[in-house]
């Protein structure tokens, strides 16, 4: 196993996961729908903390497979993010920057999956 970032706090998809988790609190705080308020929030921060938990991994491996956890939950926010649209809890407009904002974090972590599998095979 060799990383060349020490600190999963280093990783764009750790920094860009932790500003999507602050985007969906800051939109969904004054939803009245608490089940559906805590199924978002709680799927958004999914994607930063299974990014640095699977990083602190003792294997490439493992870390694999907690960036896959990571990219499902970011699958689960925009699922409910057009659910939210579709029920009026959020605006078309925000959902749509939203939804742009998980579809480059599913990008972001596929391509650090990639990453990672190709230097297995170097290595």
């Amino acid at each position: 196993m060799n990383r060349p970032v020490r600190r999963f706090e280093d990783l764009i998809a750790w920094q860009k996961a932790q500003i999507i988790a602050v985007c969906i609190y800051q939109n969904f705080t004054d939803c009245k729908d608490y089940g559906f308020r805590n199924q978002i929030c709680s799927a958004a921060v999914s994607i930063s903390n299974n990014i640095a938990e699977g990083f602190d991994r003792s294997t490439d491996n493992q870390f694999l497979q907690f960036l896959d956890y990571a990219k499902v939950s970011c699958g689960e926010v925009k699922s409910m993010l057009y659910l939210a649209s579709k029920l009026n809890f959020i605006s078309d407009e925000k959902s749509g920057e939203l939804l742009k904002s998980c579809d480059e974090e599913s990008r972001i972590l596929y391509a650090l999956m990639q990453k990672i599998r190709n230097d297995k095979v170097v290595q």
